[in-house]
C-alpha cells in the first residue's frame, strides 16, 4: 500500500511541474510530465479498492496524451499506417464480445420483452436525437460535428453491461438489450445517419450496413460459435479476450487523436463539453423514459446505463471506414474514456444506493 501511495505523491510532484512549465509558456517540456503523472495515478489507483476502477481510463489518458505531443509515433510505423490496425482490433473485440454471449442472451427478449423493447427503443431514440441537437449547434465543422450524431447512432457496448453489474442493476436485462441493438446496428445506424447527418457528411448507407455487418455481426456469430462448441476448452482465450479488447480500444483511440491532433487542440474543450452533455443526458433521459413506462427502479438505472453508454470502438470503426478518421472519428474516441468516467461514478452511486432498488 505504501508503494501505491508513493507513486500517487510522485504522480502529483509531477502534474505540480507539469503545470508549472504550461504557465512559464514551456508547454513543449510540460509533456513527459503530464505521461508521468497519468502512468503514476494508474498504476497508484491499483492498490486502493475504490480507485481501482479507474485505472484503465487513466491509462488511456496517458496513452491520448502521449500521443498529443508525439503524434508521429502513432501514425505509420516504416511506412505501415497504423489506421490500418483499426478494423481488425475492432473485429478482435467483437469476437471476444461473441465468445461471453449465449442464445441466452437473445431469449431474453422473450422473458423481459418491456424492459428491452423500452431499452432498446430509447436507445436509438434519444441518443441520436441528442446528437443530432448537440451537432446541429455546435459550430463545429460538418465532419466533426457529424461524429458526434455517429457516436449517438451506434449501438450499445459491452462496457455497459460491466457498469450494469458493478451498479447492482439488472444484469440479464442490460446483456439482452446490449445484444439486440448490437445485432439490429446493421440496419438502424446506417439509416439513422442518413437521417440525421446527412447534411453533415456524404453518407453510403449500403456500404456503412456491410462496414458494420463485417465488423460486428460476423465477428460476433464466430464468437457464439466458439462459445457454443469450444467454452471452457481455451481458458488461455476467455482470459486473455478481456486484456485485447482493453488494449484494442487505448489503441484505436491513440491512433484517432494523433491523425485529428490539430483539430483536437484547437477545438478540444468545445468536443469534450458536447460529449460529455450527450453522454450525461442520455443517463438522464434513458432513467426517466423508463420511469414513464412504470418499471422498476432497478431496471430504470439499467436502462439508463443502457442508452447512456455507447460502442465507441464501432463508430471509431466506422469512421474509419469512411475515410474520415480524423474529423468523424474524434467524437467517438472522447466518448469512450468519458463514459467509463461517468458510468464508474454512477454505478459507485448507485451501488451503495441499492438498497433502494428493492423497496420499489
Amino acid at each position: 500500500m505504501n508503494a501505491y501511495k508513493l507513486l500517487i505523491s510522485l504522480a502529483a510532484v509531477c502534474l505540480f511541474i507539469a503545470l508549472y512549465l504550461v504557465l512559464t509558456g514551456a508547454l513543449a517540456q510540460a509533456g513527459p510530465f503530464f505521461i508521468a503523472f497519468f502512468i503514476g495515478l494508474a498504476i497508484g489507483f491499483r492498490g486502493f479498492e475504490q480507485l481501482k476502477g479507474f485505472s484503465y481510463t487513466v491509462i488511456i489518458f496517458a496513452s491520448v496524451t502521449t500521443a498529443l505531443y508525439y503524434p508521429d509515433y502513432f501514425v505509420d510505423v516504416n511506412g505501415f499506417k497504423l489506421s490500418g490496425l483499426i478494423t481488425p482490433l475492432i473485429q478482435l473485440i467483437m469476437f471476444g464480445m461473441g465468445t461471453s454471449m449465449s442464445a441466452e442472451d437473445f431469449v431474453g427478449v422473450v422473458k423481459m420483452p418491456k424492459g428491452v423493447f423500452i431499452g432498446v427503443f430509447s436507445h436509438f431514440l434519444i441518443m441520436p436525437m441528442l446528437g443530432f441537437t448537440l451537432a446541429s449547434i455546435s459550430g463545429l465543422q460538418p465532419e466533426i460535428a457529424a461524429g458526434i450524431i455517429l457516436i449517438g447512432c451506434s449501438p450499445n457496448g459491452m462496457a455497459s453491461n460491466v457498469i450494469s453489474y458493478l451498479a447492482k442493476a439488472n444484469l440479464a436485462l442490460s446483456i439482452t438489450i446490449t445484444a439486440i441493438s448490437t445485432t439490429i446496428s446493421p440496419f438502424v445506424t446506417p439509416l439513422l445517419m442518413k437521417l440525421l447527418a446527412g447534411a453533415f457528411v456524404e453518407i453510403d448507407v449500403l456500404h456503412m450496413m456491410w462496414d458494420i455487418i463485417k465488423m460486428v455481426i460476423l465477428p460476433i456469430g464466430a464468437g457464439l460459435l466458439f462459445n457454443k462448441f469450444l467454452s471452457g476448452k481455451a481458458k488461455w482465450l476467455d482470459d486473455a479476450m478481456p486484456l485485447v479488447s482493453m488494449f484494442g480500444i487505448a489503441f484505436i483511440i491513440v491512433v484517432i487523436t494523433a491523425a485529428g491532433r490539430t483539430s483536437l487542440l484547437t477545438i478540444g474543450p468545445i468536443l469534450i463539453g458536447l460529449v460529455l452533455i450527450h453522454n450525461l443526458c442520455g443517463y438522464l433521459l434513458g432513467y426517466w423514459s423508463a420511469r414513464l413506462f412504470g418499471m422498476s427502479e432497478r431496471d430504470c438505472r439499467t436502462i439508463a446505463i443502457e442508452v447512456g453508454m455507447q460502442n465507441g470502438g464501432l463508430a471509431s470503426g466506422i469512421a474509419k471506414e469512411m475515410g474520415k478518421m480524423a474529423t468523424v472519428g474524434l467524437a467517438p474516441a472522447i466518448f469512450g474514456p468519458l463514459m467509463n468516467i461517468t458510468g464508474s461514478v454512477l454505478a459507485s452511486w448507485w451501488h451503495r444506493n441499492a438498497g433502494e432498488t428493492h423497496n420499489n
